[in-house]
This record gives structure tokens, sequence and C-alpha cells, in this order.
């Protein structure tokens, strides 16, 4: 399952600290971090901001974690921001996907471009 969304003003390195925070607060455990920022060709005074986290859940008692979710997030304060989430649905079922999703949107849902 993949999620996209597109946020007008909003901070990527603010997001990208908020889907850390709720996708750990449905029982996940930190995988890959990885944060960039970029000053934009055209003006140096300009930045854009990529960032991925990967989480994992423990499939079975004793067995290794498995990554069970992906986070990309790209963009600029200055213009837009967009996340996109791979969801593998066998190891993180649909009702954490709701509880992230009904978390991101009271946080963000007001600056999300529709």
């Amino acid at each position: 399952m993949q999620i996209r969304k597109t946020y007008k003003e909003v901070n990527p390195e603010l997001l990208y600290a908020e889907i850390r925070d709720f996708a750990l607060k449905q029982g996940t455990s930190p995988g890959e971090a990885k944060l960039e920022t970029y000053a934009l060709p055209s003006d140096t005074s300009s930045f854009i901001t990529r960032g991925t986290l990967t989480f994992k859940v423990q499939e079975a008692p004793g067995k290794a974690e498995k990554e069970c979710l992906r986070a990309h997030v790209v963009g600029s304060v200055k213009t837009e921001t967009k996340v996109m989430l791979d969801i593998d649905e066998k190891l993180f079922p649909p009702d954490k996907v709701s509880a992230l999703q009904e978390d991101l949107d009271f946080i963000f849902g007001s600056y999300e471009v529709k």
C-alpha cells in the first residue's frame, strides 16, 4: 500500500520528525534514517530537504525484524513538501495505518493540498 500527500508551507524536517514519532507510537522499531538538505541552484538562500525513514516490526517471537514502513519526505518550507509512505500491510495492519493517517491529518491536515 502506498500513501502520498502534498503539503504547502510545511517544514520538511518537522514532517520527517512527526512521521518518525507517529510510527514509533504504533509499535515499530526505527530502521534507517537519513536527512539531507540541498541549496537550490537558482537561489542559494533557498533549500530543499530530502529524508528517508524506515521502520521495522518483529513478525513472530524469536524471528528477525522486517521492514514494515518506509517514508520518503522531499520539499521546501517556501513551497511544497511531499511525503510518500510505502507500507507492508501484512506487517503493519490497517488499524495502525489508520491511526498513523489520523495523527498526520490532525497535525498537518490544514496544510494539505487537496
